[in-house]
């Protein structure tokens, strides 16, 4: 039997608050149904983020209380702070599990937060606590975990340390981001060749510089069976310009399908969603499989 792999979906989220419109919420509701039936398993639909900060997202009670995701989906929100995990609870039986994130670097979480490293944990700490008493499964996001635009090198050993005290929070996932695509795959295959974690470990790669799926294959060497991606290649990085989208999911389940892997994602109504976000956004997408297609052994 073929080696499962867990993909997350995180374009709904990740992908649209990095668009310069905002997408229309009967939109996003109909993407999203149509991505939970592809046999993903796992879906970030929407963040409680301060309408504000992410105009994009600002319609997440809409979406969560419309979206018909089937018993078997795990429905994932992103949750910045203790006040939107509030905002969130309010619809807390439309949703399963939480992504809480922080930079791994000082000037890249000031950029982004506004906080010190140590004022986030500090507040992701006490959101963990509270949403595990709400029975809900958490994901501490690690970002610039591989490198940071600021400051470039991250020491492995501080992006360790955020990540045991995530999980000694209570954080039954972690989740490393390579969130402007500083990463090569020497570098992933020994970070995680080196991390020690009593928790699920994930990768989030992004393709800024091509080597996004390059950098899979070394975690896939390190022994890790997780990952999150965006259809179409969609997201990205708000802070600083130029940190383009996540590895495309269609890509990436295509690759490990062909290198022998189970996601047990049917590939054909991924990509028709990847067609349809196009369609949606009205502008060409940057996923491979969006031009080249599946590979066609010409089989049977």
């Amino acid at each position: 039997m073929a080696e499962q792999v867990l993909i997350r979906e995180v374009g709904p989220r990740d992908g649209f608050q990095n668009e310069p419109e905002i997408v229309a919420t009967e939109d996003k509701v109909r993407l999203i149904d149509m991505l939970a039936r592809t046999g993903l398993r796992r879906l970030e639909v929407t963040s409680f983020v301060r309408p504000d900060v992410i105009p994009q997202l600002s319609d997440a009670r809409e979406v969560l209380h419309a979206v018909d995701i089937p018993d078997d989906v795990s429905v994932t929100v992103l949750i910045p702070n203790e006040k939107g995990l509030e905002n969130a609870l309010e619809l807390r039986d439309r949703f399963q599990e939480v992504n809480l994130f922080l930079s791994a670097s000082e000037s890249h979480n000031r950029a982004n937060v506004n906080r010190s490293v140590e004022e986030s944990l500090s507040g992701l700490e006490r959101v963990v606590a509270r949403a595990r008493e709400e029975g809900l499964r958490c994901e501490g996001v690690i970002s610039v975990a591989f490198g940071c635009p600021y400051e470039g090198d991250v020491p492995r050993e501080r992006v360790f340390g955020i990540a045991k005290r995530l999980v000694d929070a209570g954080c039954e996932e972690i989740a490393f981001g390579d969130t402007t695509g500083m990463a090569n795959p020497r570098q992933v295959r020994e970070f995680f060749e080196e991390v020690e974690l009593e928790a699920q470990l994930t990768a989030h790669f992004h393709n800024t510089r091509g080597q996004g799926l390059a950098n899979v294959v070394a975690a896939l060497d390190s022994g890790v069976r997780s990952f999150e991606s965006s259809f179409g290649e969609l997201g990205g990085c708000p802070v600083p310009k130029g940190a383009t989208g996540n590895i495309a999911t269609e890509d990436l389940v295509s690759m490990l399908h062909e290198m022998g892997y189970s996601t047990g994602i049917d590939l054909p109504k991924l990509l028709e969603c990847a067609r349809e976000v196009q369609r949606v956004l009205g502008r060409p997408l940057t996923g491979h499989l969006l031009t080249a297609g599946p590979v066609d052994w010409h089989e049977g």
